[in-house]
């Protein structure tokens, strides 16, 4: 199958390498080409380059603006999307933009699944990413046997929009869990408590869930190496926040985690795993 793949950062040069171990003929487009390696594939200029002979078109960036720029640009795909393509877009946006993205696809007739994922390098080297599709049952059949060269599962959500926010809500429960598990290891510590026994005996109750119980291991043993940064989820939490009020949603324990991570940010932990927002509390 012939597949353009637009943005290649950590994410997306694992996810476009697992498509051509796959046997896809890929073309691809990044930013900044020179800092990308990727054997096997077909360089383009633009993103409107890269797609006009593509069946499939998978795009994976930073954020609203950068998705924006890839598919609405000047040298942007829609412009130049063939009419039997579909477009996936695998970056963590907010509603009220993929809301307008979709209806950007509707008024050129073209399909548009909205596609982020679950996990993290790791996992896309791998193949084991999960996908949250948003778009109609048609395009996805179409998508389906690329998506399982990168895919340990795949979960069609609905319309337009619900993949988004599929995405949106495993991230904010996911932050707001580390968050909760930072505080309580420090508040161990600061008891004059065995942090390490504590979180033992949580990890063993129905509470815990897997994710925290992991994560907390890795608070306890240090390891911070960036694979979901601080940075992206202060970025995350926003995108949580400007949908909560395009869909005049509730969203308070949200935005105290948004104040918790930008604090642990702006304290020097940017860069760091999520994990790391636990060296605010030992």
């Amino acid at each position: 199958m012939n597949i353009a793949f637009l943005g290649l950062g950590h994410m997306g040069r694992r996810m476009a390498a697992r498509l051509i171990e796959a046997g896809h003929e890929l073309t691809v487009w990044n930013r900044t080409p020179g800092n990308v390696e990727l054997a096997g594939a077909t360089w383009a200029d633009t993103p409107a380059a890269a797609v006009r002979s593509a069946e499939l078109v998978f795009s994976m960036v930073r954020d609203d603006d950068a998705s924006r720029d890839v598919w609405l640009g000047d040298q942007g795909a829609l412009a130049a999307l063939p009419e039997a393509a579909v477009a996936l877009e695998c970056s963590t946006l907010s509603l009220p933009f993929v809301d307008e993205l979709a209806q950007a696809f509707r008024d050129a007739d073209r399909e548009l699944l909205d596609a982020p994922v679950a996990g993290s390098r790791p996992q896309a080297e791998v193949g084991a990413l999960i996908f949250f599709v948003g778009g109609s049952t048609d395009a996805l059949g179409r998508a389906n046997g690329a998506l399982s060269a990168m895919a340990g599962a795949v979960h069609h959500a609905g319309p337009n929009g619900a993949g988004a926010l599929v995405k949106l809500m495993v991230n904010a429960l996911f932050g707001a869990q580390l968050a909760a598990v930072a505080e309580l290891i420090g508040f161990a510590d600061r008891a004059d408590q065995n942090a390490a026994r504590a979180v033992e005996i949580l990890a063993s109750t129905p509470v815990t869930s897997p994710a925290a119980a992991g994560s907390a291991q890795a608070m306890l043993a240090g390891q911070f190496a960036p694979a979901f940064p601080i940075d992206l989820v202060v970025k995350d939490f926003g995108l949580v926040s400007s949908s909560g009020e395009f869909v005049d949603a509730k969203l308070p324990l949200a935005a105290a985690c948004r104040v918790i991570y930008e604090q642990a940010a702006r304290e020097g932990y940017a860069d760091d795993n999520i994990t790391g927002i636990v060296q605010r509390y030992r």
